[in-house]
């Protein structure tokens, strides 16, 4: 195996998790948010100094962009007359009862959106052609608002791309970046097409800049692979064409990576918790890791395959403050890397870091393995200054922080549950991210939940994740016809140039036929629905629609008419996997060491003596009661007092509550 590294750039902190023939090194760094890159090319000169490498990048440039509305300047063109598609939106409400709700801010300037003459029906024939004096009318207009990219939205592209593909080259000869619908997103619905291609053009420029001064501090020989919102990875220059397939790319690495260790454990239903400096992302698998074709960046819909993560605005960096009524909030705010918690020396305003440094649940002196040094007096000055706006001591300020974030936190997990149909009793939480180990225990109790798993990398498993993805490639058509009037064979016909396109995408990236699989699927519905539910392509399609749609929505109706709205193909090449077993041989009368120290922690509003152990000291059979820490080089686990704790024959740490 050569030398492969997985790296995550976080909010807070960039992840990089070295694999060679003789095992794992993990590694963290402080982010560096003016430009990601710093921190990478900085990690990989520790752990691979002037070393070739296969490098699986989980970029947060597109994200970043698109959240912070600093993408680059694009021109929108679109079929005369539907200039506005993109600012009507769906009219949704995001707040039901509120009138005076602010309207959504539109990612592009109705200054920048252009009207083409030319016309196509819905089923792709001619109703008006684009003529070549439109075309060098548009390229005047678009260099006279000095456009750096252009996305190019037409009318039914879906359904015949030959105006599209027309005016996509004339554009790219004329020196512009373009982004056209059919190639980003072949499918119906003009409104969440153009604007998944337009967040492709507001960002693709940066992440190729970006991509490229990435792959210029590399040593010669190294490549580079962006991980996808999909679950699985593409060619950095892939990636530099399609960067709106990578807006998710961290969290879904952290699932993929989540599946991977719960399954070594012997857990398939697992709800994945991943806490980080910033967010919280959560995940519901449920034998398979689950996906969706709807999502949200900010209030922009983009509708590709991504794997189906909720986020909420609380992690570790999460600032505590006072509302307009005096009421004490956590969140979404953050205090990021720069200039991050209290305790790391330079923020002023409390986070939930800090409170769990004042409850004592970090060890300072051991933070990181030792290599970051915690401000304890800073924290608590800061600290006391709120407690006396709020009328309370230190630790109940501390203790109320923690209750607001956990309560974030729960109310996300239950959307990924119970909302969807699922007891979250019925599943393991699996906890990650540099803060996942601290709040995973007190969030099982508040669900019921009577395991915990937390993976013996659990601070670094998104950049562990990336080394465990496969090549996934997605590959969608619309068909929109009704399910009796389209026989099986013409399902199979549609299907096999989706499926040998494909097939020749894989093998032209090295992976032979028995490492690819393809999966065909259908994007079903009842007649006069508005939304869909994938379903695999196999002889009992439609009986499969029905047990989806009773189990998502509580009822189905086998004697109402069905369509079938698209035709989807995952394409799924299969990578060299790292092992993730455990350095020493499970043994149960394994006994456990001494603690490293013990410290009076609070728990539950009393102080509670807790032993300290490093989890490099413990091996696979080891088992204690909580209260514990168990610490790492990137992360502190959080035993509560009424757990118990084993270290499995993997290695993962597995709490379980006591009876």
């Amino acid at each position: 195996m050569s030398l492969r590294i997985g790296i995550d750039t976080g909010g807070t902190f960039t992840d990089f998790v070295r694999v060679v023939e003789g095992g794992i090194t993990v590694h963290k760094l402080r982010s560096t948010p003016h430009d990601p890159s710093l921190a990478i090319l900085a990690g990989i000169c520790e752990l691979a100094p002037d070393q070739p490498a296969e490098i699986t990048h989980g970029s947060t440039v597109a994200t970043n962009a698109v959240l912070e509305r600093k993408g680059v300047r694009v021109a929108v063109v679109t079929t005369a007359g539907f200039e506005d598609v993109l600012l009507i939106g769906r009219q949704t409400r995001p707040e039901l009862y509120n009138i005076m709700v602010a309207p959504r801010r539109p990612l592009i300037e109705r200054a920048l959106t252009f009207g083409i003459r030319e016309r196509l029906a819905a089923d792709g024939s001619m109703v008006t052609p684009l003529e070549d004096a439109e075309i060098a009318r548009l390229i005047e207009a678009l260099r006279s608002v000095e456009a750096a990219s252009v996305a190019v939205c037409l009318l039914h592209s879906y359904a015949n791309p030959i105006h599209e593909q027309r005016l996509a080259e004339a554009l790219t000869v004329a020196g512009f970046t373009v982004s056209a619908s059919h190639a980003i997103l072949p499918e119906y619905r003009e409104f969440e097409r153009w604007a998944t291609t337009a967040v492709n053009a507001y960002v693709t420029p940066l992440m190729a800049s970006y991509l490229t001064r990435l792959e210029a501090g590399l040593a010669g020989d190294s490549s580079l692979r962006i991980m996808q919102s999909n679950g699985g990875s593409i060619s950095a220059q892939h990636a530099s064409r399609v960067a709106v397939q990578t807006i998710l790319s961290g969290p879904a690495a952290g699932v993929v990576g989540a599946e991977a260790v719960g399954a070594e454990s012997g857990f398939t239903r697992l709800i994945t918790f991943d806490m980080g400096g910033t967010s919280t992302d959560v995940s519901l698998i449920d034998q398979v890791i689950g996906t969706t074709n709807e999502s949200l960046v900010g209030d922009i819909p983009v509708r590709l395959p991504v794997l189906d993560i909720h986020t909420v605005g609380a992690g570790g960096g999460s600032i505590a403050y006072l509302d307009s009524g005096g009421s004490l909030r956590v969140g979404p705010r953050s205090a990021g890397a720069d200039p991050g918690p209290a305790c790391y020396g330079k923020g002023s305003e409390l986070t939930v870091t800090d409170a769990n440094l004042l409850l004592r649940r970090l060890a300072p002196e051991y933070f990181l393995g030792g290599r970051m040094t915690l401000d304890l007096p800073r924290t608590r000055a800061i600290a006391k200054s709120l407690a006396k706006q709020l009328g309370l001591t230190e630790r109940a300020l501390a203790e109320g922080i923690l209750r607001i974030a956990n309560s974030n936190m729960e109310r996300a997990i239950r959307v990924v549950s119970v909302q969807r149909g699922h007891d979250p009793r019925d599943f393991a939480l699996l906890a990650f991210g540099g803060a996942g180990g601290l709040h995973a225990c007190d969030l099982a109790d508040s669900l019921d939940i009577a395991t915990v798993l937390i993976p013996q990398h659990s601070g670094v498993l998104s950049a562990l994740g990336m080394l465990l993805a496969d090549v996934v490639k997605d590959y969608s058509a619309s068909m929109l016809k009704l399910t009796n009037a389209v026989a099986e064979q013409a399902l199979h016909e549609a299907f096999a140039p989706l499926l040998a396109r494909a097939h020749a995408d894989l093998a032209t990236e090295g992976f032979n036929e028995a490492d690819i699989l393809l999966e065909p699927s259908l994007d079903m519905r009842y007649k006069g629905q508005a939304y869909e539910i994938a379903v695999p392509f196999a002889p009992d399609f439609c009986e499969a629609f029905h047990r989806s749609h009773q189990k998502l929505y509580g009822y189905a109706n086998p004697s109402r008419a069905t369509e079938i709205v698209q035709l989807r193909v995952k394409a799924t090449g299969r990578t060299e996997k790292p092992s993730l077993a455990a350095g020493h041989a499970y043994s149960e009368s394994a006994p456990l060491p001494e603690p490293t120290a013990i410290r009076s922690a609070i728990f539950n509003k009393r102080a509670i003596p807790t032993p300290i152990f490093h989890r490099d000291n413990l091996a696979p059979g080891m088992s204690g009661a909580g209260p514990a820490l168990i610490i790492t080089g990137q992360s502190t686990n959080v035993i509560t007092p009424n757990f118990r704790w084993r270290i499995d024959a993997p290695g993962t740490l597995i709490a379980e509550r006591k009876p």
